[in-house]
């Protein structure tokens, strides 16, 4: 087949592939007021309120103090009305409002609430994933969160559509505070490590993995994590966390670089990036390799070190690009670096949503990218003699929408 052919074909199976995100922020509709849909989530998201900040004089406790109708109003009108959205963040939106049929030349927010109230939660959440071409979701569940816990603790029926991630951040970076938490819930932990305490936290860990049907278990690393290292850190790693991952036969995930906090009165929107120490990687990988590590880094900075390890260590598996990465110059150019350095073994992409409307955007916004850095290779094999089959594209394009990940997580 000729090169335009080629390009076709594989926009055609990019587009048609359901995907499975194996990383989101999202609930099952049992979760009630924890699945964010609809025009004010999406306006009130935290990539928006940072933006809009560069332009709103209001204090911060003030804007914080107005209801999320107000805020959402806030965000519009200083985004979409006094300036072109042209960020990533503002673009999803308008993607996400397209996709759904929505007349955006109109910019009328109030008739876009109207539209958004006449929806029930499961409809909506049905009609999003039809949209985004999305066929599972995992989310991000955090024993930790009162909210959600409570829910888990009272019992409901699965949607088979939404899988599972075990989100144990302060287990593994305050551990102090974690103690009285531990104690509170009926683990007799203390702050001194001691074998009853390392059984406690492992029976802990094993309630929830069985409790939630954890896929994986999971932690935000800042940008200073270093392992092996003199703090409690350590020891819950071998210990605790990973001899369980390994009883469980669970990857554990590692998403790299967030410094917490670096504007804290922009709350979840003050958060930053630094440069990870990839050496606590290398290290884990090689100490534990008869475990599987999952990882992804938040700056651009370590994305070619991540890649070169995952040559090195056969039980890393490379995922998505997130948070300040999640723009399509860097999208491009890590996928591309990622193909070119590991092949098909790489989930390129995870959504990384909060918001139910956002699986829309950042998936349409993925595929075009992906198509085209596909088709750039294929055509690559072509000139020098290789043929490439419908059937090649597609094996290729369900790897690496999800296909990559479900084998490593099984191997």
């Amino acid at each position: 087949m000729n090169r335009s052919q080629l390009s076709a074909q594989v926009a055609r199976c990019v587009n048609r592939t359901p995907v499975y995100d194996i990383h989101t922020h999202l609930y099952e509709p049992a979760f009630g007021p924890l699945l964010l849909w609809g025009i004010d989530d999406l306006l009130v998201y935290h990539y928006l309120i940072a933006e809009a900040f560069r332009h709103i004089q209001l204090p911060y406790d003030e804007f914080w103090a107005l209801p999320k109708s107000r805020q959402a109003e806030l965000v519009w009108n200083t985004l979409f009305l006094e300036h072109s959205p042209i960020s990533e963040a503002c673009r999803g939106v308008v993607t996400t409002l397209n996709r759904l049929g929505l007349d955006v030349k109109k910019r009328d927010l109030i008739a876009l609430r109207k539209w958004f109230a006449r929806w029930k939660t499961e409809d909506y959440l049905t009609h999003c994933l039809e949209i985004a071409g999305v066929e599972k979701v995992c989310m991000t569940n955090s024993p930790f969160d009162d909210q959600e816990r409570a829910v888990w603790q009272e019992g409901f029926t699965r949607d088979e559509r939404f899988t599972s991630g075990l989100r144990i951040d302060p287990l593994l970076l305050d551990w102090p505070e974690t103690v009285g938490r531990l104690r509170e819930w009926g683990y007799q932990v203390t702050t001194n490590f001691s074998a009853k305490t390392i059984g406690e936290v492992r029976r802990f860990l094993e309630d929830w993995t069985r409790t939630i049907r954890a896929q994986y278990l999971m932690v935000s690393l800042p940008p200073d994590f270093e392992y092996p290292s003199r703090d409690l850190s350590t020891s819950l790693l071998t210990k605790v966390i990973l001899p369980h991952c390994q009883d469980y036969g669970l990857p554990f995930a590692v998403m790299m670089g967030v410094s917490r906090g670096v504007n804290p009165a922009l709350r979840l929107a003050g958060d930053g990036v630094g440069p990870s120490r990839m050496e606590a990687l290398q290290n884990l990988c090689s100490d534990f390799s008869r475990n599987r590590f999952l990882a992804t880094t938040l700056s651009r900075e370590t994305q070619h070190s991540l890649c070169v390890l995952a040559r090195k260590f056969r039980n890393l598996h490379v995922f998505g690009c997130w948070w300040f990465t999640n723009v399509p110059s860097l999208i491009n150019e890590i996928t591309r670096m990622r193909l070119e350095l590991i092949g098909l073994s790489v989930t390129p992409q995870h959504s990384d949503a909060r918001v139910l409307d956002q699986l829309i955007y950042k998936w349409d916004h993925f595929r075009p990218i992906l198509a085209q850095a596909l088709t750039d290779k294929y055509a690559n094999l072509v000139e020098n003699g290789w043929s490439v089959t419908s059937m090649d594209i597609e094996r290729d394009v369900r790897d690496l929408l999800g296909g990559a990940f479900v084998r490593f997580c099984r191997s």
